[in-house]
C-alpha cells in the first residue's frame, strides 16, 4: 500500500502541475480577440470582460486554482475556451485513439528489445550483436519527428503502402467491422512503428548488459553442464535475471514517452491526445491543456503504479 500512498502524493503535485503550466506560458486565451488581424477580434471591449468573466480569467490566479480543485472534485474538467465545447467530450474523442497507439507501441517495443537483447547478449562481440548496436544507437541518436517523417516519405510517400495521415479514411463506408478494423490498423502502422523504434533503444541495452552479466555465473556453467537447450538457458535461465530491470525500465518509459508521443502524432496528423495538446498550445486554450496533461499525467501514474504491482509479484522481497 506504501506505494499507492506515494502514487497519490504525486497525483496531488501534478494537479498543481497541471494548473500552472499552462498560465506560465506567454499570452493568455483570450489574446487573439485583441489581435486585429485575427478573425475572432473583437472591437468591443465590454464582450471581451464578459468572456474573461465567464471562463474567471478575471479573478486573481489563487482564486482560480481553488476554483479548478473544485471543479476537478466533481469530475468538471470545464469548457474549451477556442471550440466552445465540453472538454471531457474532447477528452474522449482524443484518448481511445493515443492509448492504442501508446499500447501497440509499448507491446511490441517491449517484446522486440528483449528478444533482441537477449539474442545481442549471448552472441556478444559477433555480427549479430554489432548489428542491433548499431540499430539501437541509431535510433536512440534520431529524434521522434525524424524517425516519424523518414517512415512518412519512405512507406507512405516513395512506396505508398500506407496511408499519409489520419486514423481512418475519411468519408469511407465500411461493409463490414473487419474492413474498419483494417482501414485503422493501416492508419496505426506508421506511428506505431515510428514510437516503437523511439523506444526500442531504451530497454535493449538494459537487457543486453544484465544478460552478459551472468553469462559466465557459476548456474550458468552447471546448467551448461547439464546439457540444457539454449533456449532454455537464454530465456529460462539467464532472460529471468534481465526481466527485473526490464521492467523497471518499463516504468521508466512511460514517464518520457509523452513527448515523442505528441511528436509523433503531430507527423502523422493522428488525432489522439498529442494533436489535442499542439492545438490547444496554439489557442492558449487553458482548460484543454489542463484536462489533456492530467490524462496524461494519470496515464503514466497508474501505468507506473501497475508496473510497481507486477514488479513486487515478480519479486516478493520488495512490498508493494
Amino acid at each position: 500500500m506504501r506505494a499507492v500512498g506515494l502514487h497519490t502524493i504525486a497525483f496531488l503535485a501534478v494537479v498543481s502541475l497541471v494548473f500552472a503550466l499552462p498560465r506560465a506560458m506567454p499570452g493568455d486565451p483570450l489574446a487573439a480577440l485583441q489581435d486585429p488581424s485575427s478573425a475572432s477580434f473583437l472591437t468591443d471591449p465590454v464582450v471581451r470582460e464578459r468572456l474573461e468573466a465567464q471562463y474567471g480569467l478575471d479573478r486573481p490566479v489563487v482564486e482560480q486554482y481553488f476554483g479548478y480543485l473544485a471543479d476537478l472534485g466533481r469530475l468538471d474538467l470545464g469548457w474549451s475556451i477556442e471550440r466552445r465545447t465540453s472538454v471531457t467530450t474532447l477528452v474522449w474523442r482524443h484518448l481511445p485513439w493515443t492509448l492504442l497507439l501508446l499500447g501497440t507501441a509499448l507491446l511490441a517495443s517491449a517484446a522486440l528489445s528483449f528478444l533482441a537483447g537477449v539474442t545481442a547478449a549471448w552472441h556478444r562481440g559477433k555480427a549479430r550483436d554489432r548489428a542491433l548496436l548499431v540499430v539501437m544507437a541509431a535510433s536512440r541518436s534520431m529524434p521522434p519527428y525524424a524517425i516519424a517523417a523518414l517512415l512518412l516519405l519512405a512507406f507512405a510517400v516513395i512506396v505508398p503502402l500506407f496511408p499519409l495521415s489520419g486514423a481512418t479514411s475519411a468519408f469511407a463506408e465500411y461493409d463490414s467491422a473487419w474492413a474498419r478494423v483494417t482501414d485503422v490498423l493501416r492508419h496505426l502502422a506508421l506511428p506505431a512503428a515510428a514510437l516503437t523504434v523511439v523506444l526500442f533503444g531504451w530497454t535493449f541495452l538494459l537487457v543486453r548488459n544484465t544478460m552478459v552479466s551472468v553469462l559466465g555465473e557459476d548456474y550458468m556453467i552447471l546448467a551448461r553442464a547439464k546439457g540444457l537447450p539454449s533456449r532454455i538457458l537464454k530465456y529460462h535461465h539467464a532472460g529471468r535475471n534481465a526481466l527485473l530491470p526490464f521492467v523497471t525500465m518499463l516504468g521508466v518509459e512511460l514517464g518520457f514517452v509523452i513527448g515523442p508521443l505528441i511528436f509523433v502524432e503531430a507527423v502523422f496528423a493522428y488525432p489522439g491526445m498529442g494533436s489535442l495538446v499542439l492545438r490547444a498550445v496554439t489557442a492558449r486554450d487553458y482548460p484543454v491543456l489542463e484536462a489533456a496533461f492530467l490524462v496524461l499525467a494519470v496515464l503514466a501514474l497508474a501505468a507506473n503504479l501497475l508496473i510497481e504491482l507486477i514488479y513486487a509479484r515478480l519479486d516478493p522481497r520488495i512490498a508493494p
